[in-house]
């Protein structure tokens, strides 16, 4: 007989609790283990139960969502999905989670007590099961290394190279870990493609400006691109790379969803190799699917680099695996890696 995914439901509503609850327990692999209506009583239950995978709202009484998640990481690490409002505080929270060691995170759709929750019955169940599948020894060991600092070189950089970064599941923190070790004044531009709902990539922009020395912002429709900057794509709009009187600027678009996504990995890295060519580098991180590859094969097709992430240091190996698979990543990394990598390229030009 199969064993179900055992979950613990985090969240000081009652009403939230029964809905999540229903929901998993609507799975016949899964199974709602317990409920915890605090932070006190989340720790309590995840020691005693053990559980597969915790769902935890960030807003709890006694303690809330993020200590919560660093203590369960301290004393016993589970995989955990973060449960966020769809708010400014939220999302920087849920943010942080990632940052943090959560999993995956899911978004109210209506605030705190959100009735509505079941239209996203699907996407609950389906991220309680992509959870359960991570590694938890290598997805620690990720969480535990420090990172060596590269060293801060101030200067004002010309732009020699675009770097299209492209994550999905398991990219919040791999894509910050990358940004935390690129010295400022390097001479490239960076393009991030990160699959989020909207009304998180704007904190996700702001996070790794704050906690790197790259200055970082959500991308706007039609402003320049300049080397020692980085640009995170807005949910719900593709990004691409245009020409204009000799310089190099962003158009945002929402056009038909490619590979079921907007942004895509796709469309940015297409239009990137069209406008940038051999000097255009693909770095491939996390997630799931195949995002990213057919984008891959034009940066490829025009003389550009191509950098997948490897799957011990991946949460989910998937796009970067399709890249791997196809034949067309230059290097496989593990993401500690990478930087040093971006950093030699780019200086090699």
């Amino acid at each position: 007989m199969k064993t179900k995914i055992r979950v613990l439901v985090v969240d000081d509503s009652f009403l939230m609790r029964k809905i999540i609850s229903d929901m998993i327990n609507s799975d016949p692999d899964l199974e709602v283990v317990d409920q915890a209506k605090d932070g006190q009583e989340a720790l309590e239950k995840v020691s005693q139960y053990r559980p597969d995978v915790v769902t935890l709202d960030v807003n709890l009484p006694l303690l809330n969502g993020i200590e919560v998640l660093e203590e369960i990481m301290k004393r016993h690490p589970t995989r955990v999905i973060m449960l966020s409002a769809y708010t400014q505080p939220g999302a920087s929270a849920t943010i942080k989670a990632l940052e943090l060691g959560a999993v995956d995170f899911v978004s109210k759709p209506s605030g705190e007590v959100s009735l509505d929750l079941n239209k996203l019955k699907e996407e609950i169940v389906y991220k309680v099961k992509i959870a359960a599948q991570v590694d938890l020894n290598k997805y620690l060991f990720t969480l535990r290394r420090h990172p060596p600092v590269l060293e801060c070189v101030e200067k004002v950089p010309t732009l020699r190279k675009v770097i299209v970064i492209g994550a999905s599941t398991g990219g919040p923190k791999a894509v910050l870990e990358i940004m935390q070790n690129i010295p400022a004044g390097i001479s490239a531009a960076f393009i991030i493609i990160q699959h989020m709902p909207q009304g998180f990539t704007l904190s996700f922009a702001e996070r790794i400006s704050w906690q790197s020395n790259i200055k970082t912002k959500e991308a706007e429709d039609g402003e320049l691109i300049f080397a020692g900057k980085a640009y995170v794509a807005p949910a719900g709009y593709h990004l691409r790379l245009i020409k204009e009187s000799n310089q190099i600027k962003t158009k945002l678009t929402q056009e038909d969803f490619v590979n079921f996504l907007r942004p895509s990995v796709d469309v940015t890295l297409g239009s990137t190799a069209e406008i940038v060519g051999k000097d255009t580098v693909a770095v491939i991180l996390s997630g799931m699917g195949k995002d990213g590859l057919e984008g891959v094969r034009k940066v490829k097709e025009r003389g550009g680099f191509v950098i997948a992430q490897d799957e011990s240091t991946s949460v989910i190996w998937g796009m970067p695996k399709s890249v791997v698979d196809s034949g067309l990543a230059d290097v496989v990394l593990p993401v500690f890696e990478i930087p040093q990598a971006i950093v030699e390229i780019v200086e090699k030009t």
